[in-house]
């Protein structure tokens, strides 16, 4: 079951969520989400553990307990949506709908 980890604090290292989970079975994987340019973490991550009761147990345990002075939010993890960059905007379109009319006499000119 893969584990979504949040708010947590900014000193918190993949060997910490390793060590924590740990506790309540093996775990596979564990990923504390930083920023691609500073590396500073974005204060939360996932821990992937094979076992379910272990994780359910895990997650019941370790929600709401406090590491490095905050509170940790645990939830089973969603799966990954892999449009994540398409920006938001809807692929290539450019707005559109405007037409090229700038006013003027309507194609008809009196000269």
């Amino acid at each position: 079951m893969n584990i979504f980890v949040g708010n947590l604090s900014k000193e918190v290292t993949d060997d910490d969520l390793q060590s924590l989970f740990s506790e309540f079975g093996q775990v596979k994987s564990v990923k504390v989400i930083r920023d691609m340019f500073s590396g500073e973490s974005k204060g939360f991550g996932f821990v992937e553990m094979p076992g379910l009761s272990e994780s359910q147990k895990a997650m019941t345990e370790l929600n709401t307990k406090e590491v490095k002075g905050k509170k940790l939010v645990i939830n089973e993890a969603r799966p990954r949506n892999d449009n994540r960059r398409s920006g938001g905007r809807g692929g290539n379109s450019r707005g559109g709908g405007r037409n090229n009319n700038r006013g003027g006499g309507g194609g008809r000119r009196g000269w």
